[in-house]
């Protein structure tokens, strides 16, 4: 059954709290998704059209989730810590026909709709924004009966590349009814034997705009979960949230599990987490030794996937790990997982290459961009994002290393050509590499070395310079950490940056795990 069902069956059923613990009923929340659908629809959105938001965690983003999947619409979760021109260039490559969101954001979605020269009309926030339409008046004149005109929708996210512009991971919506679609979306949690049931709870910790986070608490709504939101990462706070609500899923990343292993005994021994009984992670390396002290404290219920935006992907069992520490998995009975040499012939086990995917229940193109969605096939309708890893002789997927720089710091993904391009516009700026090093808390963390222009000095006052210089242009949690100068970057007569000559030394006697 889809949620819309269960609401109508059994509108009394705890569905959401809100991070500052205001409850919803099945009831309320199916109301207030068919109330905005039904104003979208009276703003002249049509099925294959998309609808942006940039929200906070909370009954908001689920509501406009829910109204997109049964109208037929793209919905387009955006990080509200990007710079305005970032969410400019979302608004505009998703064909955005409005965008909703909070009163709190408003400094950095004003500007970003003006440049995207979104319509006034499709401006719609809660609270009070110069030139938006206030939410409340915005879905007031609408029933909050299901609406006759329902299609089939989904989410589109955006995943960044090497280029450094993002791209819409965008799958065709499917000719099935949304009761039917939600049903099947639900059979995910086969995967890690989570049942449909109103006395599950599942705890979401991070921001709604992730794909893991969109994906587990769409399909825990609609398999009659309830749902308990957290705005910002707290590990007591977490603790105290599974105590009291009896949450019994969770989705984290090792950051995490790390943030919480951390606590004083006395902090961590006070809270009964005995109702968690699959606490998955994915989106970053987990150190062995992080897994396995969760494995001890939380008993044998944290469960691994390896996936990425476009699909997946594998999955390990407590039990799998505990095998085959190290694991992040055998393939999904829908999936297939293959590795390849650079010549796309399929090594033997143990013997690191390309790791590649294919999902049986379809496919996925980079909206906008046929050439990158073509280079990330083969011709099997395999798909790669750029991982190295090797599979063992009983199919479990292991992974090395990557063949893009990208940076994973505390689960998210973080791209340097775009931080480099912004920090190549200071003047002072000859050259520049960005690259992770080791963090243990974070897993890596964002250094930059800088070549200053001839004649310049590499100091203080020019560090300061130029991280004054990227403010507004690349979002916060992107600057360096730290940033270093040096005479001449080491790079080939091509011109090809010799980037691991630089990283390595950092990373010598540690694993980087991808």
């Amino acid at each position: 059954m889809s949620f819309w069902q269960h609401a109508t069956d059994d509108p009394g059923y705890l569905a959401v709290v809100d991070p500052d613990g205001t409850q919803y009923t099945g009831g309320e929340l199916l109301a207030r998704c068919n109330r905005l659908l039904h104003a979208l629809q009276a703003l002249g959105l049509q099925p294959g059209d998309a609808v942006a938001a940039v929200l906070p965690n909370g009954v908001e983003p689920l509501t406009a989730l829910l109204a997109a999947q049964q109208g037929g619409f793209y919905y387009v979760p955006i990080n509200y810590r990007l710079a305005p021109p970032e969410i400019a260039y979302i608004l505009k490559d998703s064909d955005a026909k409005a965008v909703l969101t909070h009163e709190k954001f408003g400094a950095v979605i004003g500007p970003a709709a003006d440049e995207a020269d979104l319509a006034p009309t499709s401006r719609i926030a809660i609270g009070h924004i110069d030139g938006f339409t206030n939410y409340d008046d915005f879905v007031a004149p609408h029933p909050t009966t299901r609406p006759e005109l329902l299609a089939t929708g989904a989410a589109m996210h955006y995943t960044s590349g090497t280029t450094g512009f993002p791209k819409g991971v965008k799958r065709s919506l499917p000719p099935i009814d949304p009761d039917t679609a939600a049903s099947l979306g639900t059979m995910f949690f086969a995967l890690f034997g989570i049942p449909e049931a109103d006395n599950n709870i599942h705890l979401s910790t991070s921001p709604n705009y992730h794909t893991a986070v969109t994906t587990f608490a769409g399909n825990s709504i609609h398999a009659k979960h309830g749902i308990v939101y957290m705005d910002k990462w707290d590990p007591a706070e977490a603790l105290r949230l599974i105590e009291t609500y009896k949450c019994t899923h969770t989705h984290m990343v090792p950051t995490q599990f790390h943030r919480m292993l951390q606590l004083p005994e006395d902090v961590k021994s006070k809270h009964d987490v005995s109702s968690m009984k699959w606490a998955i992670h994915a989106a970053a390396p987990c150190p062995i030794d992080v897994k396995r002290k969760m494995l001890d404290w939380w008993g044998p219920v944290i469960w691994e996937y390896y996936g990425a935006t476009e699909g997946g992907g594998t999955t390990a069992t407590p039990e799998d790990w505990l095998k085959y520490p190290g694991t992040v998995g055998s393939p999904w009975p829908i999936s297939q997982v293959k590795v390849t040499d650079d010549d796309g012939v399929i090594v033997p086990a143990g013997e690191p290459g390309t790791v590649w995917m294919k999902m049986g229940s379809g496919d996925f193109e980079y909206k906008g961009d046929k050439a990158k969605t073509s280079s990330s096939h083969d011709a099997d309708g395999f798909f790669t994002v750029g991982d190295m890893g090797y599979l063992n002789e009983d199919g479990f997927l292991f992974l090395c290393d990557r063949k893009s720089d990208m940076i994973i710091a505390g689960g998210i993904n973080i791209y340097p050509a775009e931080i480099e391009a912004a920090i190549l516009e200071h003047p002072a700026v000859g050259d520049v590499a960005v690259f992770g090093i080791p963090d243990d808390d974070m897993g890596e963390q964002i250094k930059a070395i800088v070549e200053p222009v001839a004649g310049i000095a590499g100091d203080d006052a020019l560090r300061a310079s130029i991280m004054e210089h990227i403010r507004g242009r690349v979002a916060k949690f992107k600057w360096p950490r730290t940033l270093d100068f040096m005479d001449e970057l080491p790079r080939e007569p091509t011109g090809k940056l010799l980037k691991r000559k630089l990283r390595d030394p950092y990373w010598e006697g540690r694993d980087r795990a991808i």
